[in-house]
């Protein structure tokens, strides 16, 4: 039975025994609710991702399913995969224009034209996932997210969550500080741009450029997301080593965005459809990438790849430049700086709390 079918005979039967005192759950529940409209809608939604790319693309897609389910059909979105329709990092670009009605990507993909999004996407040494979504569902952070877009025409969710990232794969050792001089690192963002500050160059490319880019030395290193995703591309196959932790992506927030003239065209209950669904996707996407990345990991150790720690002078060195990085970011851009300031007081509170809860149960459990 269908999701809506559950929701249905579920909700509105029992309410409707409840109230007539007879057995009318399936005549109840066949009728439309009151008020709802019966126009369909047939949208377009472009990704950053390939076609049925595993995880973050399968979300996209999740997505799509679950609004033609509880929509009975009234909503229908054709996906459209990186490139098909536009380029991996111009979906927000064809939100807002009104190329496509809805877009997947990720916020830090558009920071040339909202220096503030990726605050809303990745920081390095900043939040986990669940520090993310604690702020922006129940700290403000959301509403500051809708602040930022709405010049742009574009209503940003949600939807989605990488989890703690690895800090990648390299053709080179990293034992020193001094081995990012020169360094050709694909990794996007404010890590990007700590990345250029140690002395390495930034080469941007979406997920379909990364293997043949490292195999042929047009760049030394690169991280994508994690074992899950790395392994699918064929990472291990064109670097010699793999490091952790992900310092400049304990999580990435994934973003649907939609066209807000197209928003308002939407009659209610298929509006409130559209936000169940983000954050259905939210959450499953975080949940199959912790599965997922952990057997992806034992894989990869099995056929011989070689995980190694950054060193702790390294991950002290990124450390500073990260704050230095996000500080000089945030007071370059009005807007940025009012997230920033916000969601920064926000997250020392988590911290303070995680302090003697998260962080002692995992210290004593290890």
């Amino acid at each position: 039975m269908k999701r809506r079918q559950i929701l249905a005979a579920a909700g509105v039967g029992l309410a409707a025994t409840a109230l007539a005192g007879c057995n009318k759950e399936t005549e109840t529940a066949a009728k439309p609710q009151e008020g709802a409209s019966s126009e369909t809608f047939s949208w377009k939604m472009v990704t950053s991702w390939p076609k049925n790319f595993p995880g973050v693309g399968v979300g996209a897609e999740r997505f799509t399913t679950l609004v033609d389910e509880m929509s009975n059909g009234r909503l229908k979105i054709k996906l459209y995969a990186a490139g098909e329709l536009v380029p991996a990092l111009e979906v927000f670009d064809a939100v807002s224009r009104g190329t496509a009605e809805m877009g997947h990507g990720a916020p830090y993909y558009w920071k040339g034209k909202v220096p503030a999004a990726q605050f809303f996407c990745a920081l390095p040494f900043g939040p986990n996932a669940q520090e993310m979504n604690a702020w922006l569902h129940k700290g403000g952070g959301l509403e500051l997210w809708e602040e930022v877009y709405k010049p742009f025409g574009v209503l940003p969710m949600a939807c989605g969550a990488t989890g703690v990232q690895t800090a990648g794969w390299f053709n080179k050792e990293i034992n020193g500080v001094e081995d990012f001089q020169g360094l050709k690192m694909r990794t996007p963002g404010l890590g990007g741009e700590v990345l250029t500050k140690m002395g390495g160059t930034v080469v941007n490319m979406p997920a379909g450029e990364i293997f043949t880019a490292l195999q042929t030395g047009a760049i030394d290193a690169t991280e994508w997301i994690g074992p899950y995703n790395d392994q699918a591309l064929g990472l291990h196959k064109a670097a010699k080593y793999y490091y952790t932790p992900g310092w400049q992506e304990p999580n990435v927030t994934f973003e649907l965005d939609v066209n807000i003239k197209a928003w308002e065209t939407l009659p209610a209950d298929l509006q409130a459809i559209v936000r169940a669904a983000a954050r259905d996707v939210n959450a499953d996407m975080l949940d199959d990438y912790d599965a997922r990345n952990m057997e992806a990991m034992e894989q990869l150790k099995g056929e011989g790849v070689e995980v190694r720690r950054l060193p702790d002078e390294v991950l002290a060195k990124l450390k500073v430049m990260a704050a230095e990085v996000v500080d000089a970011s945030a007071a370059a851009d009005p807007a940025a700086s009012k997230v920033w300031a916000q969601q920064k007081a926000y997250l020392q509170r988590l911290y303070d709390y995680a302090e003697s809860a998260e962080k002692d149960i995992y210290n004593i459990r290890g």
